[in-house]
């Protein structure tokens, strides 16, 4: 992943999650290890918030699922966060495939 499209995903997962990571640079197994702590914090403390942001996220319930149900050497948390990031960076690369510069007469809000 580029350093522009990481920032994005860490600018946006800091903000959905509440997660401070308190680099300018940070790499994506660093971002993925913080949000693997935010999600094992939450599923200690507080589950019910933790679905609730898979669901803004748009994390689908199928592939939360597989994830938990497909044997794995890798923490359940982990395992979560992977799947936030990778949809973290499907979202941004279909902002930026489908970005449009039309400007309609009478939309402006």
């Amino acid at each position: 992943m580029n350093s522009e499209m990481l920032n994005e995903v860490l600018t946006n997962i800091s903000k959905d999650l509440e997660i401070e990571v308190n680099k300018t640079e940070i790499s994506e197994e660093e971002l993925l290890l913080a949000i693997a702590a935010r999600v094992a914090d939450l599923m200690d403390r507080d589950a019910g918030l933790l679905f609730s942001y898979l669901y803004r996220l748009d994390i689908s319930e199928e592939n939360l699922n597989r994830v938990i149900h497909t044997p794995s050497d890798d923490p359940i948390a982990y395992r979560i966060a992977r799947l936030i990031l990778n949809r973290q960076k499907a979202r941004i690369d279909s902002k930026k495939k489908y970005k449009s510069d039309l400007k309609l007469d009478g939309w402006e809000w």
